[in-house]
């Protein structure tokens, strides 16, 4: 657009250079033709030749000053000409520009119009391919729950079958034993002529040690086979929940260290006359430990969140650079604000993460809390999370409720948040918060359950009894020290010890296997195996320890002789 205008005004420009030179050449031309006339002439009198003479200078002064006045003319309307031209397309230009601008900004909002567009359609396409996997998943699931159940209830109606064909041989045998019994009182009376009632007697106290020992028998053949299937299918649902979980073992510790850029800030930290440092550990409630390792800090403290609020106050102190009293309890204070955010926000993506919607926010800030207690070592907030994750798999597997399964294991260790502050038991503390915020009655079974203050009433519950167990005998979760360990194997041995029969007790696996040798002279093998129950049910009762403990009772008869 800008050459177009050049070109024009260049062109006006020469149009109006031919015109000026046009008049100059016709005036010119009129001069000759008027020399000439007088040149024609030649009766003109010298005075009047100079007088034409004169005439014609003037008359070429006249033209010569009109040229100038022309060409002067010309060139103001040619720069006239060329300003308004020049305005016109510098004009043009800024609105071209403008429209350039407003057609890329527009061009723009459009592009990122259909690249959002774009973006949620994809999001959309994704969430339904999500949602298509998840059913045909859920599918799948409920057809194989199906043929689960329809192969279970085959096998509980061949169990019926057997059972009733096996009562039906018990009443047979009850039959027969008690026509023996007639005939053996008939003879008991012939041959040592006992009375009735002692006869009586006699029979009816071999016939009950008969019964007991045939219902000892009986009683074990059926509860092998209820164990071996129900261990069978309790495994299978185990296994599945724990393979679709894969939990990190976290274990805590009571000292951080913080990093130093050198080892000058150690004289700053403790500050004069050990004003900083009585004055960071007044604040914190934590041991600062400054000894000979070069560039490193120790922070002491058997309290997570002192020990996380004392090692981001610290941190930024050093980052700071200014460490005196005032600043130091400026900084923790302000570190104490943004953990107790920290915290509460932790909760609600908890909640969130599980798929717990609608828990009362009041209980965000004690769910997050537990990220800073631990028991027996083990981080409690990954270890409710792992418990909620457990119950709700195996929940989904039974055809249960799984999102109450998911809060109660949650929620089940909510009272250790402040058990450390308020004192007394975690369960009641728990109790206590859940019934304030309104939670389910099942929460409440769960937090008294799992510590078998109360009996199950929600086979929920069990479940979340059952995560809590699995979740502490993870290997590596949890530990206790050398002297309540030995202490507790001492107690199982001891509890073994006190039952008649028992020759000889070695716990083995860490505790979690008891090995009784007893007397066989003493204890038959149907006796034996009432004993490993009663030693199970002791250990229950009288002892605490993590997971679960196998009592292996072995009984053995050997006959020795020698060859001379």
């Amino acid at each position: 657009m800008s050459i177009f205008l050049i070109v024009l005004l260049v062109s006006i420009v020469a149009i109006a250079l031919v015109f000026v030179f046009s008049i100059i050449s016709k005036r010119r031309i009129s001069l000759n033709q008027e020399s000439k006339q007088a040149l024609v002439l030649p009766d003109i009198s010298t005075e009047e030749l100079e007088r034409a003479r004169q005439e014609a200078m003037m008359i070429k002064e006249r033209a010569k000053e009109e040229a100038e006045k022309l060409l002067s003319a010309a060139r103001e309307e040619a720069l006239q000409i060329k300003q308004s031209a020049k305005q016109e397309s510098e004009t043009l230009r800024l609105d071209l520009e403008q429209r350039k601008k407003e057609f890329e900004e527009f061009l723009s909002e459009r592009r990122t119009q259909i690249s959002n567009l774009e973006q949620i359609l994809k999001q959309r396409e994704n969430a339904l391919e999500r949602r298509e996997d998840m059913l045909s998943r859920r599918e799948e699931e409920l057809f194989n729950l199906e043929k689960e159940l329809r192969e279970t209830r085959r096998r509980i109606e061949a169990e019926q079958k057997a059972l009733e064909l096996r009562l039906a041989s018990i009443e047979e045998k009850e039959r027969e034993i008690e026509s023996l019994r007639q005939k053996e009182m008939l003879e008991l009376q012939r041959i040592a002529s006992m009375t009735f009632q002692e006869a009586r007697q006699e029979i009816l106290k071999r016939a009950e040690e008969e019964a007991r020992l045939d219902v000892l028998r009986l009683i074990k053949q059926i509860e092998e086979e209820a164990k071996e299937k129900a261990e069978l299918e309790a495994k299978r649902i185990i296994t599945t929940s724990i393979q679709k979980l894969s939990s990190e073992i976290a274990v805590n510790y009571t000292t951080a260290s913080v990093d130093l850029p050198n080892n000058e800030f150690k004289g700053r930290i403790i500050g004069r006359e050990g004003r900083n440092i009585r004055t960071f550990e007044l604040l914190t409630g934590v041991d600062l430990i400054i000894d000979d390792t070069p560039d490193i800090v120790t922070i002491s403290s058997f309290d997570p969140l002192r020990r996380e609020i004392a090692r981001e106050a610290l941190e930024r102190l050093i980052q700071d650079g200014r460490i005196h009293p005032a600043r130091i309890e400026e900084v923790v204070n302000e570190v104490k604000r943004e953990i107790d955010d920290k915290i509460r926000k932790t909760g609600e993506e908890t909640c969130h993460e599980l798929g717990l919607h609608d828990i009362n926010p009041g209980l965000y800030y004690y769910i997050g809390k537990l990220y800073f207690r631990t028991s027996y070592s083990q981080n409690v907030l990954l270890h409710s999370k792992e418990v909620a994750n457990l119950a709700g798999l195996m929940a989904s597997e039974l055809g249960l409720n799984s999102q109450l399964a998911r809060r109660a294991g949650l929620l089940h260790d909510i009272g250790k948040a402040i058990s450390n502050e308020t004192g007394g038991s975690h369960t009641d503390i728990g109790v206590e918060l859940c019934k304030k915020f309104g939670e389910h009655d099942a929460v409440l079974n769960a937090i008294r359950a799992h510590h078998d203050e109360e009996p199950v009433r929600y086979p929920e519950v069990a479940l979340v009894c059952a995560a809590d167990a699995l979740s502490a005998a993870r290997p590596g979760a949890r530990r206790e020290s050398l002297e309540l360990y030995l202490k507790r194997l001492e107690k199982l041995e001891e509890i073994v010890r006190s039952f008649k029969g028992v020759q000889n007790v070695y716990a083995m696996q860490a505790g979690r296997e008891v090995r009784v040798i007893v007397n066989p002279e003493e204890l038959s093998d149907e006796e034996a195996y009432g004993l490993s129950r009663s030693i199970a049910r002791k250990i229950e009762e009288q002892l605490q320890f993590p997971g679960q403990i196998k009592v292996v009772v072995i009984r053995e008869t050997r006959h020795v002789e020698v060859a001379k």
